[in-house]
């Protein structure tokens, strides 16, 4: 019930590039409405958007650094609400935190993790921002507000309990709650006025419940994490939270009531090939999600993600403001597949670009900063190879991604601009752990009656 914590008094500074960078000749998706800027310039200095517009009309510094992208795209970088980003663990961190490389490898500039170990994901946070660490902005619910029995139950049963928790969470630097399995709904709404009272968002999970999703969104909650477990939905539903300011992150990826949209691309594509998430993602990881593949009829994803997606197009259509989330299930790659299958419920490519940028800023409450391409807000963009409103698919195409001005390559995470920096190895670089396995030449056969047999070689 403390009010009143102890100020420790550390202070360091925020990280800032500086110098200036100019892209020219590319086309730019500002997510500023339906925006697309052709032979378009954007020049950055430090770590802010200095000037935006036709190339003609923009002069170029000229002490900057100046990539001609003819041909390419620029796009704000994707921002995932829902990101578990590899933040729950005790003692020290890793520096190259490569869940952190990942994300920026593909494009993500931004992750809200709704729920982490407090002290290991706001550290993670704090690391980013004073430049000792790479990766995306950090945010972050830290511990959840846990209504079930377990080590960390956060136990509410007055307005004062539910003060005492938010105060906790927002002095590690929370600018969100998550509400979860509080079994009474005046325990949620002593939550919600709590955080009204001291300006945090409540991001809630109803546990594939229906009705705890409905009341979530009648008692005003920022938004719903997770699908709901029904669809399609009708009238009453639509109504209901298209009046609502209630968002929504639907994570398809793990979806509810159906199969997880991450098996589609599973069996779809061999990932377990994919050198570019090779580089940045430990291999046994990689390999036990993807070499085993499950076989699905074709109708159960129809009836699964895609019939939610479907849902989720329907109230975006209405005016629910859809967000982003990955769901830490495949780190970088996955925000991509959770892209395309907002596209496959039938959103137009434009519309689930903005889910994936200015939509899931202006949920975590940081639209003023980020989300959109536009002189003043903070630099973070991606520069695609091929154009995504052409096709979707096309996102997993970023050659550069830009994240508070820094400039990298994604081919191999060496920072390359005004303050130019290679990357260290992951330690699966260092000991070789990551190699693909080569049957070929590690094994041979050896013969057993009625068995085919293969030992390793020595």
């Amino acid at each position: 019930m403390t009010e009143k914590g102890i100020d420790v008094g550390l202070i360091a500074k925020t990280d800032r590039p500086k110098g200036s960078i100019a892209f020219t000749n590319a086309r730019i998706i500002t997510m500023e409405n339906d925006e697309v800027l052709e032979n378009a310039t954007i020049i950055i200095k430090n770590n802010k958007i200095e000037a935006i517009g036709a190339s003609s009309e923009i002069s170029v510094p000229a002490n900057a650094t100046v990539l001609d992208v003819n041909g390419k795209t620029i796009m704000p970088g994707i921002v995932d609400a829902h990101a578990h980003i590899g933040a729950f663990r005790a003692g020290l961190n890793t520096k190259k935190h490569w869940q952190l490389y990942a994300n920026l490898a593909y494009g993500v500039t931004t992750a809200h993790d709704p729920s982490a170990n407090s002290e290991t994901v706001f550290g993670l946070s704090e690391l980013v921002k004073s430049g000792e660490m790479v990766g995306p902005r950090i945010y972050s619910t830290g511990f959840i507000l846990y209504g079930a029995d377990g080590d960390f139950k956060a136990v509410i049963n007055n307005l004062e309990d539910a003060r005492s928790a938010i105060r906790r969470t927002k002095a590690f630097g929370a600018t969100s709650v998550k509400s979860y399995n509080q079994p009474r709904r005046e325990q949620r709404q002593q939550v919600m006025q709590a955080a009204k009272e001291l300006g945090v968002n409540v991001v809630p999970e109803g546990g594939s419940t229906f009705f705890t999703n409905m009341t979530m969104i009648m008692d005003g909650h920022t938004g719903v994490e997770h699908n709901i477990p029904v669809a399609p939905v009708y009238k009453d539903i639509v109504t209901l939270w298209s009046n609502s300011n209630s968002g929504y992150t639907p994570t398809l990826i793990v979806n509810y009531g159906g199969m997880n949209g991450e098996y589609f691309y599973y069996e779809r594509d061999n990932v377990w090939e994919n050198e570019k998430l090779l580089k940045y993602t430990p291999r046994h990881i990689i390999d036990s999600r993807s070499r085993h593949r499950t076989k699905v009829p074709q109708e159960e994803y129809k009836n699964g993600h895609i019939l939610v997606s479907e849902t989720v197009t329907k109230l975006s259509n209405a005016g629910v403001k859809t967000n982003l989330g990955a769901h830490g299930q495949l780190q970088g790659l996955g925000a991509h597949w959770e892209l395309w299958m907002l596209k496959a419920g039938g959103m137009s490519n434009m519309e689930a670009l903005k889910a994936a940028t200015i939509n899931g800023a202006e949920y975590i409450g940081m639209g003023d900063e980020i989300g959109s391409l536009k002189v003043g807000k903070l630099a973070d963009l991606i520069v695609l190879d091929e154009n995504p409103l052409e096709n979707i698919e096309n996102t997993n195409s970023v050659r550069y991604t830009i994240i508070n001005g820094r400039l990298y390559d994604t081919d191999t995470m060496n920072e390359i601009g005004n303050e130019a920096k290679e990357r260290g190895k992951f330690y699966w670089e260092n000991n070789k752990y990551n190699q693909a396995f080569p049957w070929h030449e590690q094994t041979q056969s050896f013969s057993i009656p009625g068995c085919s047999c293969y030992a390793l070689k020595h």
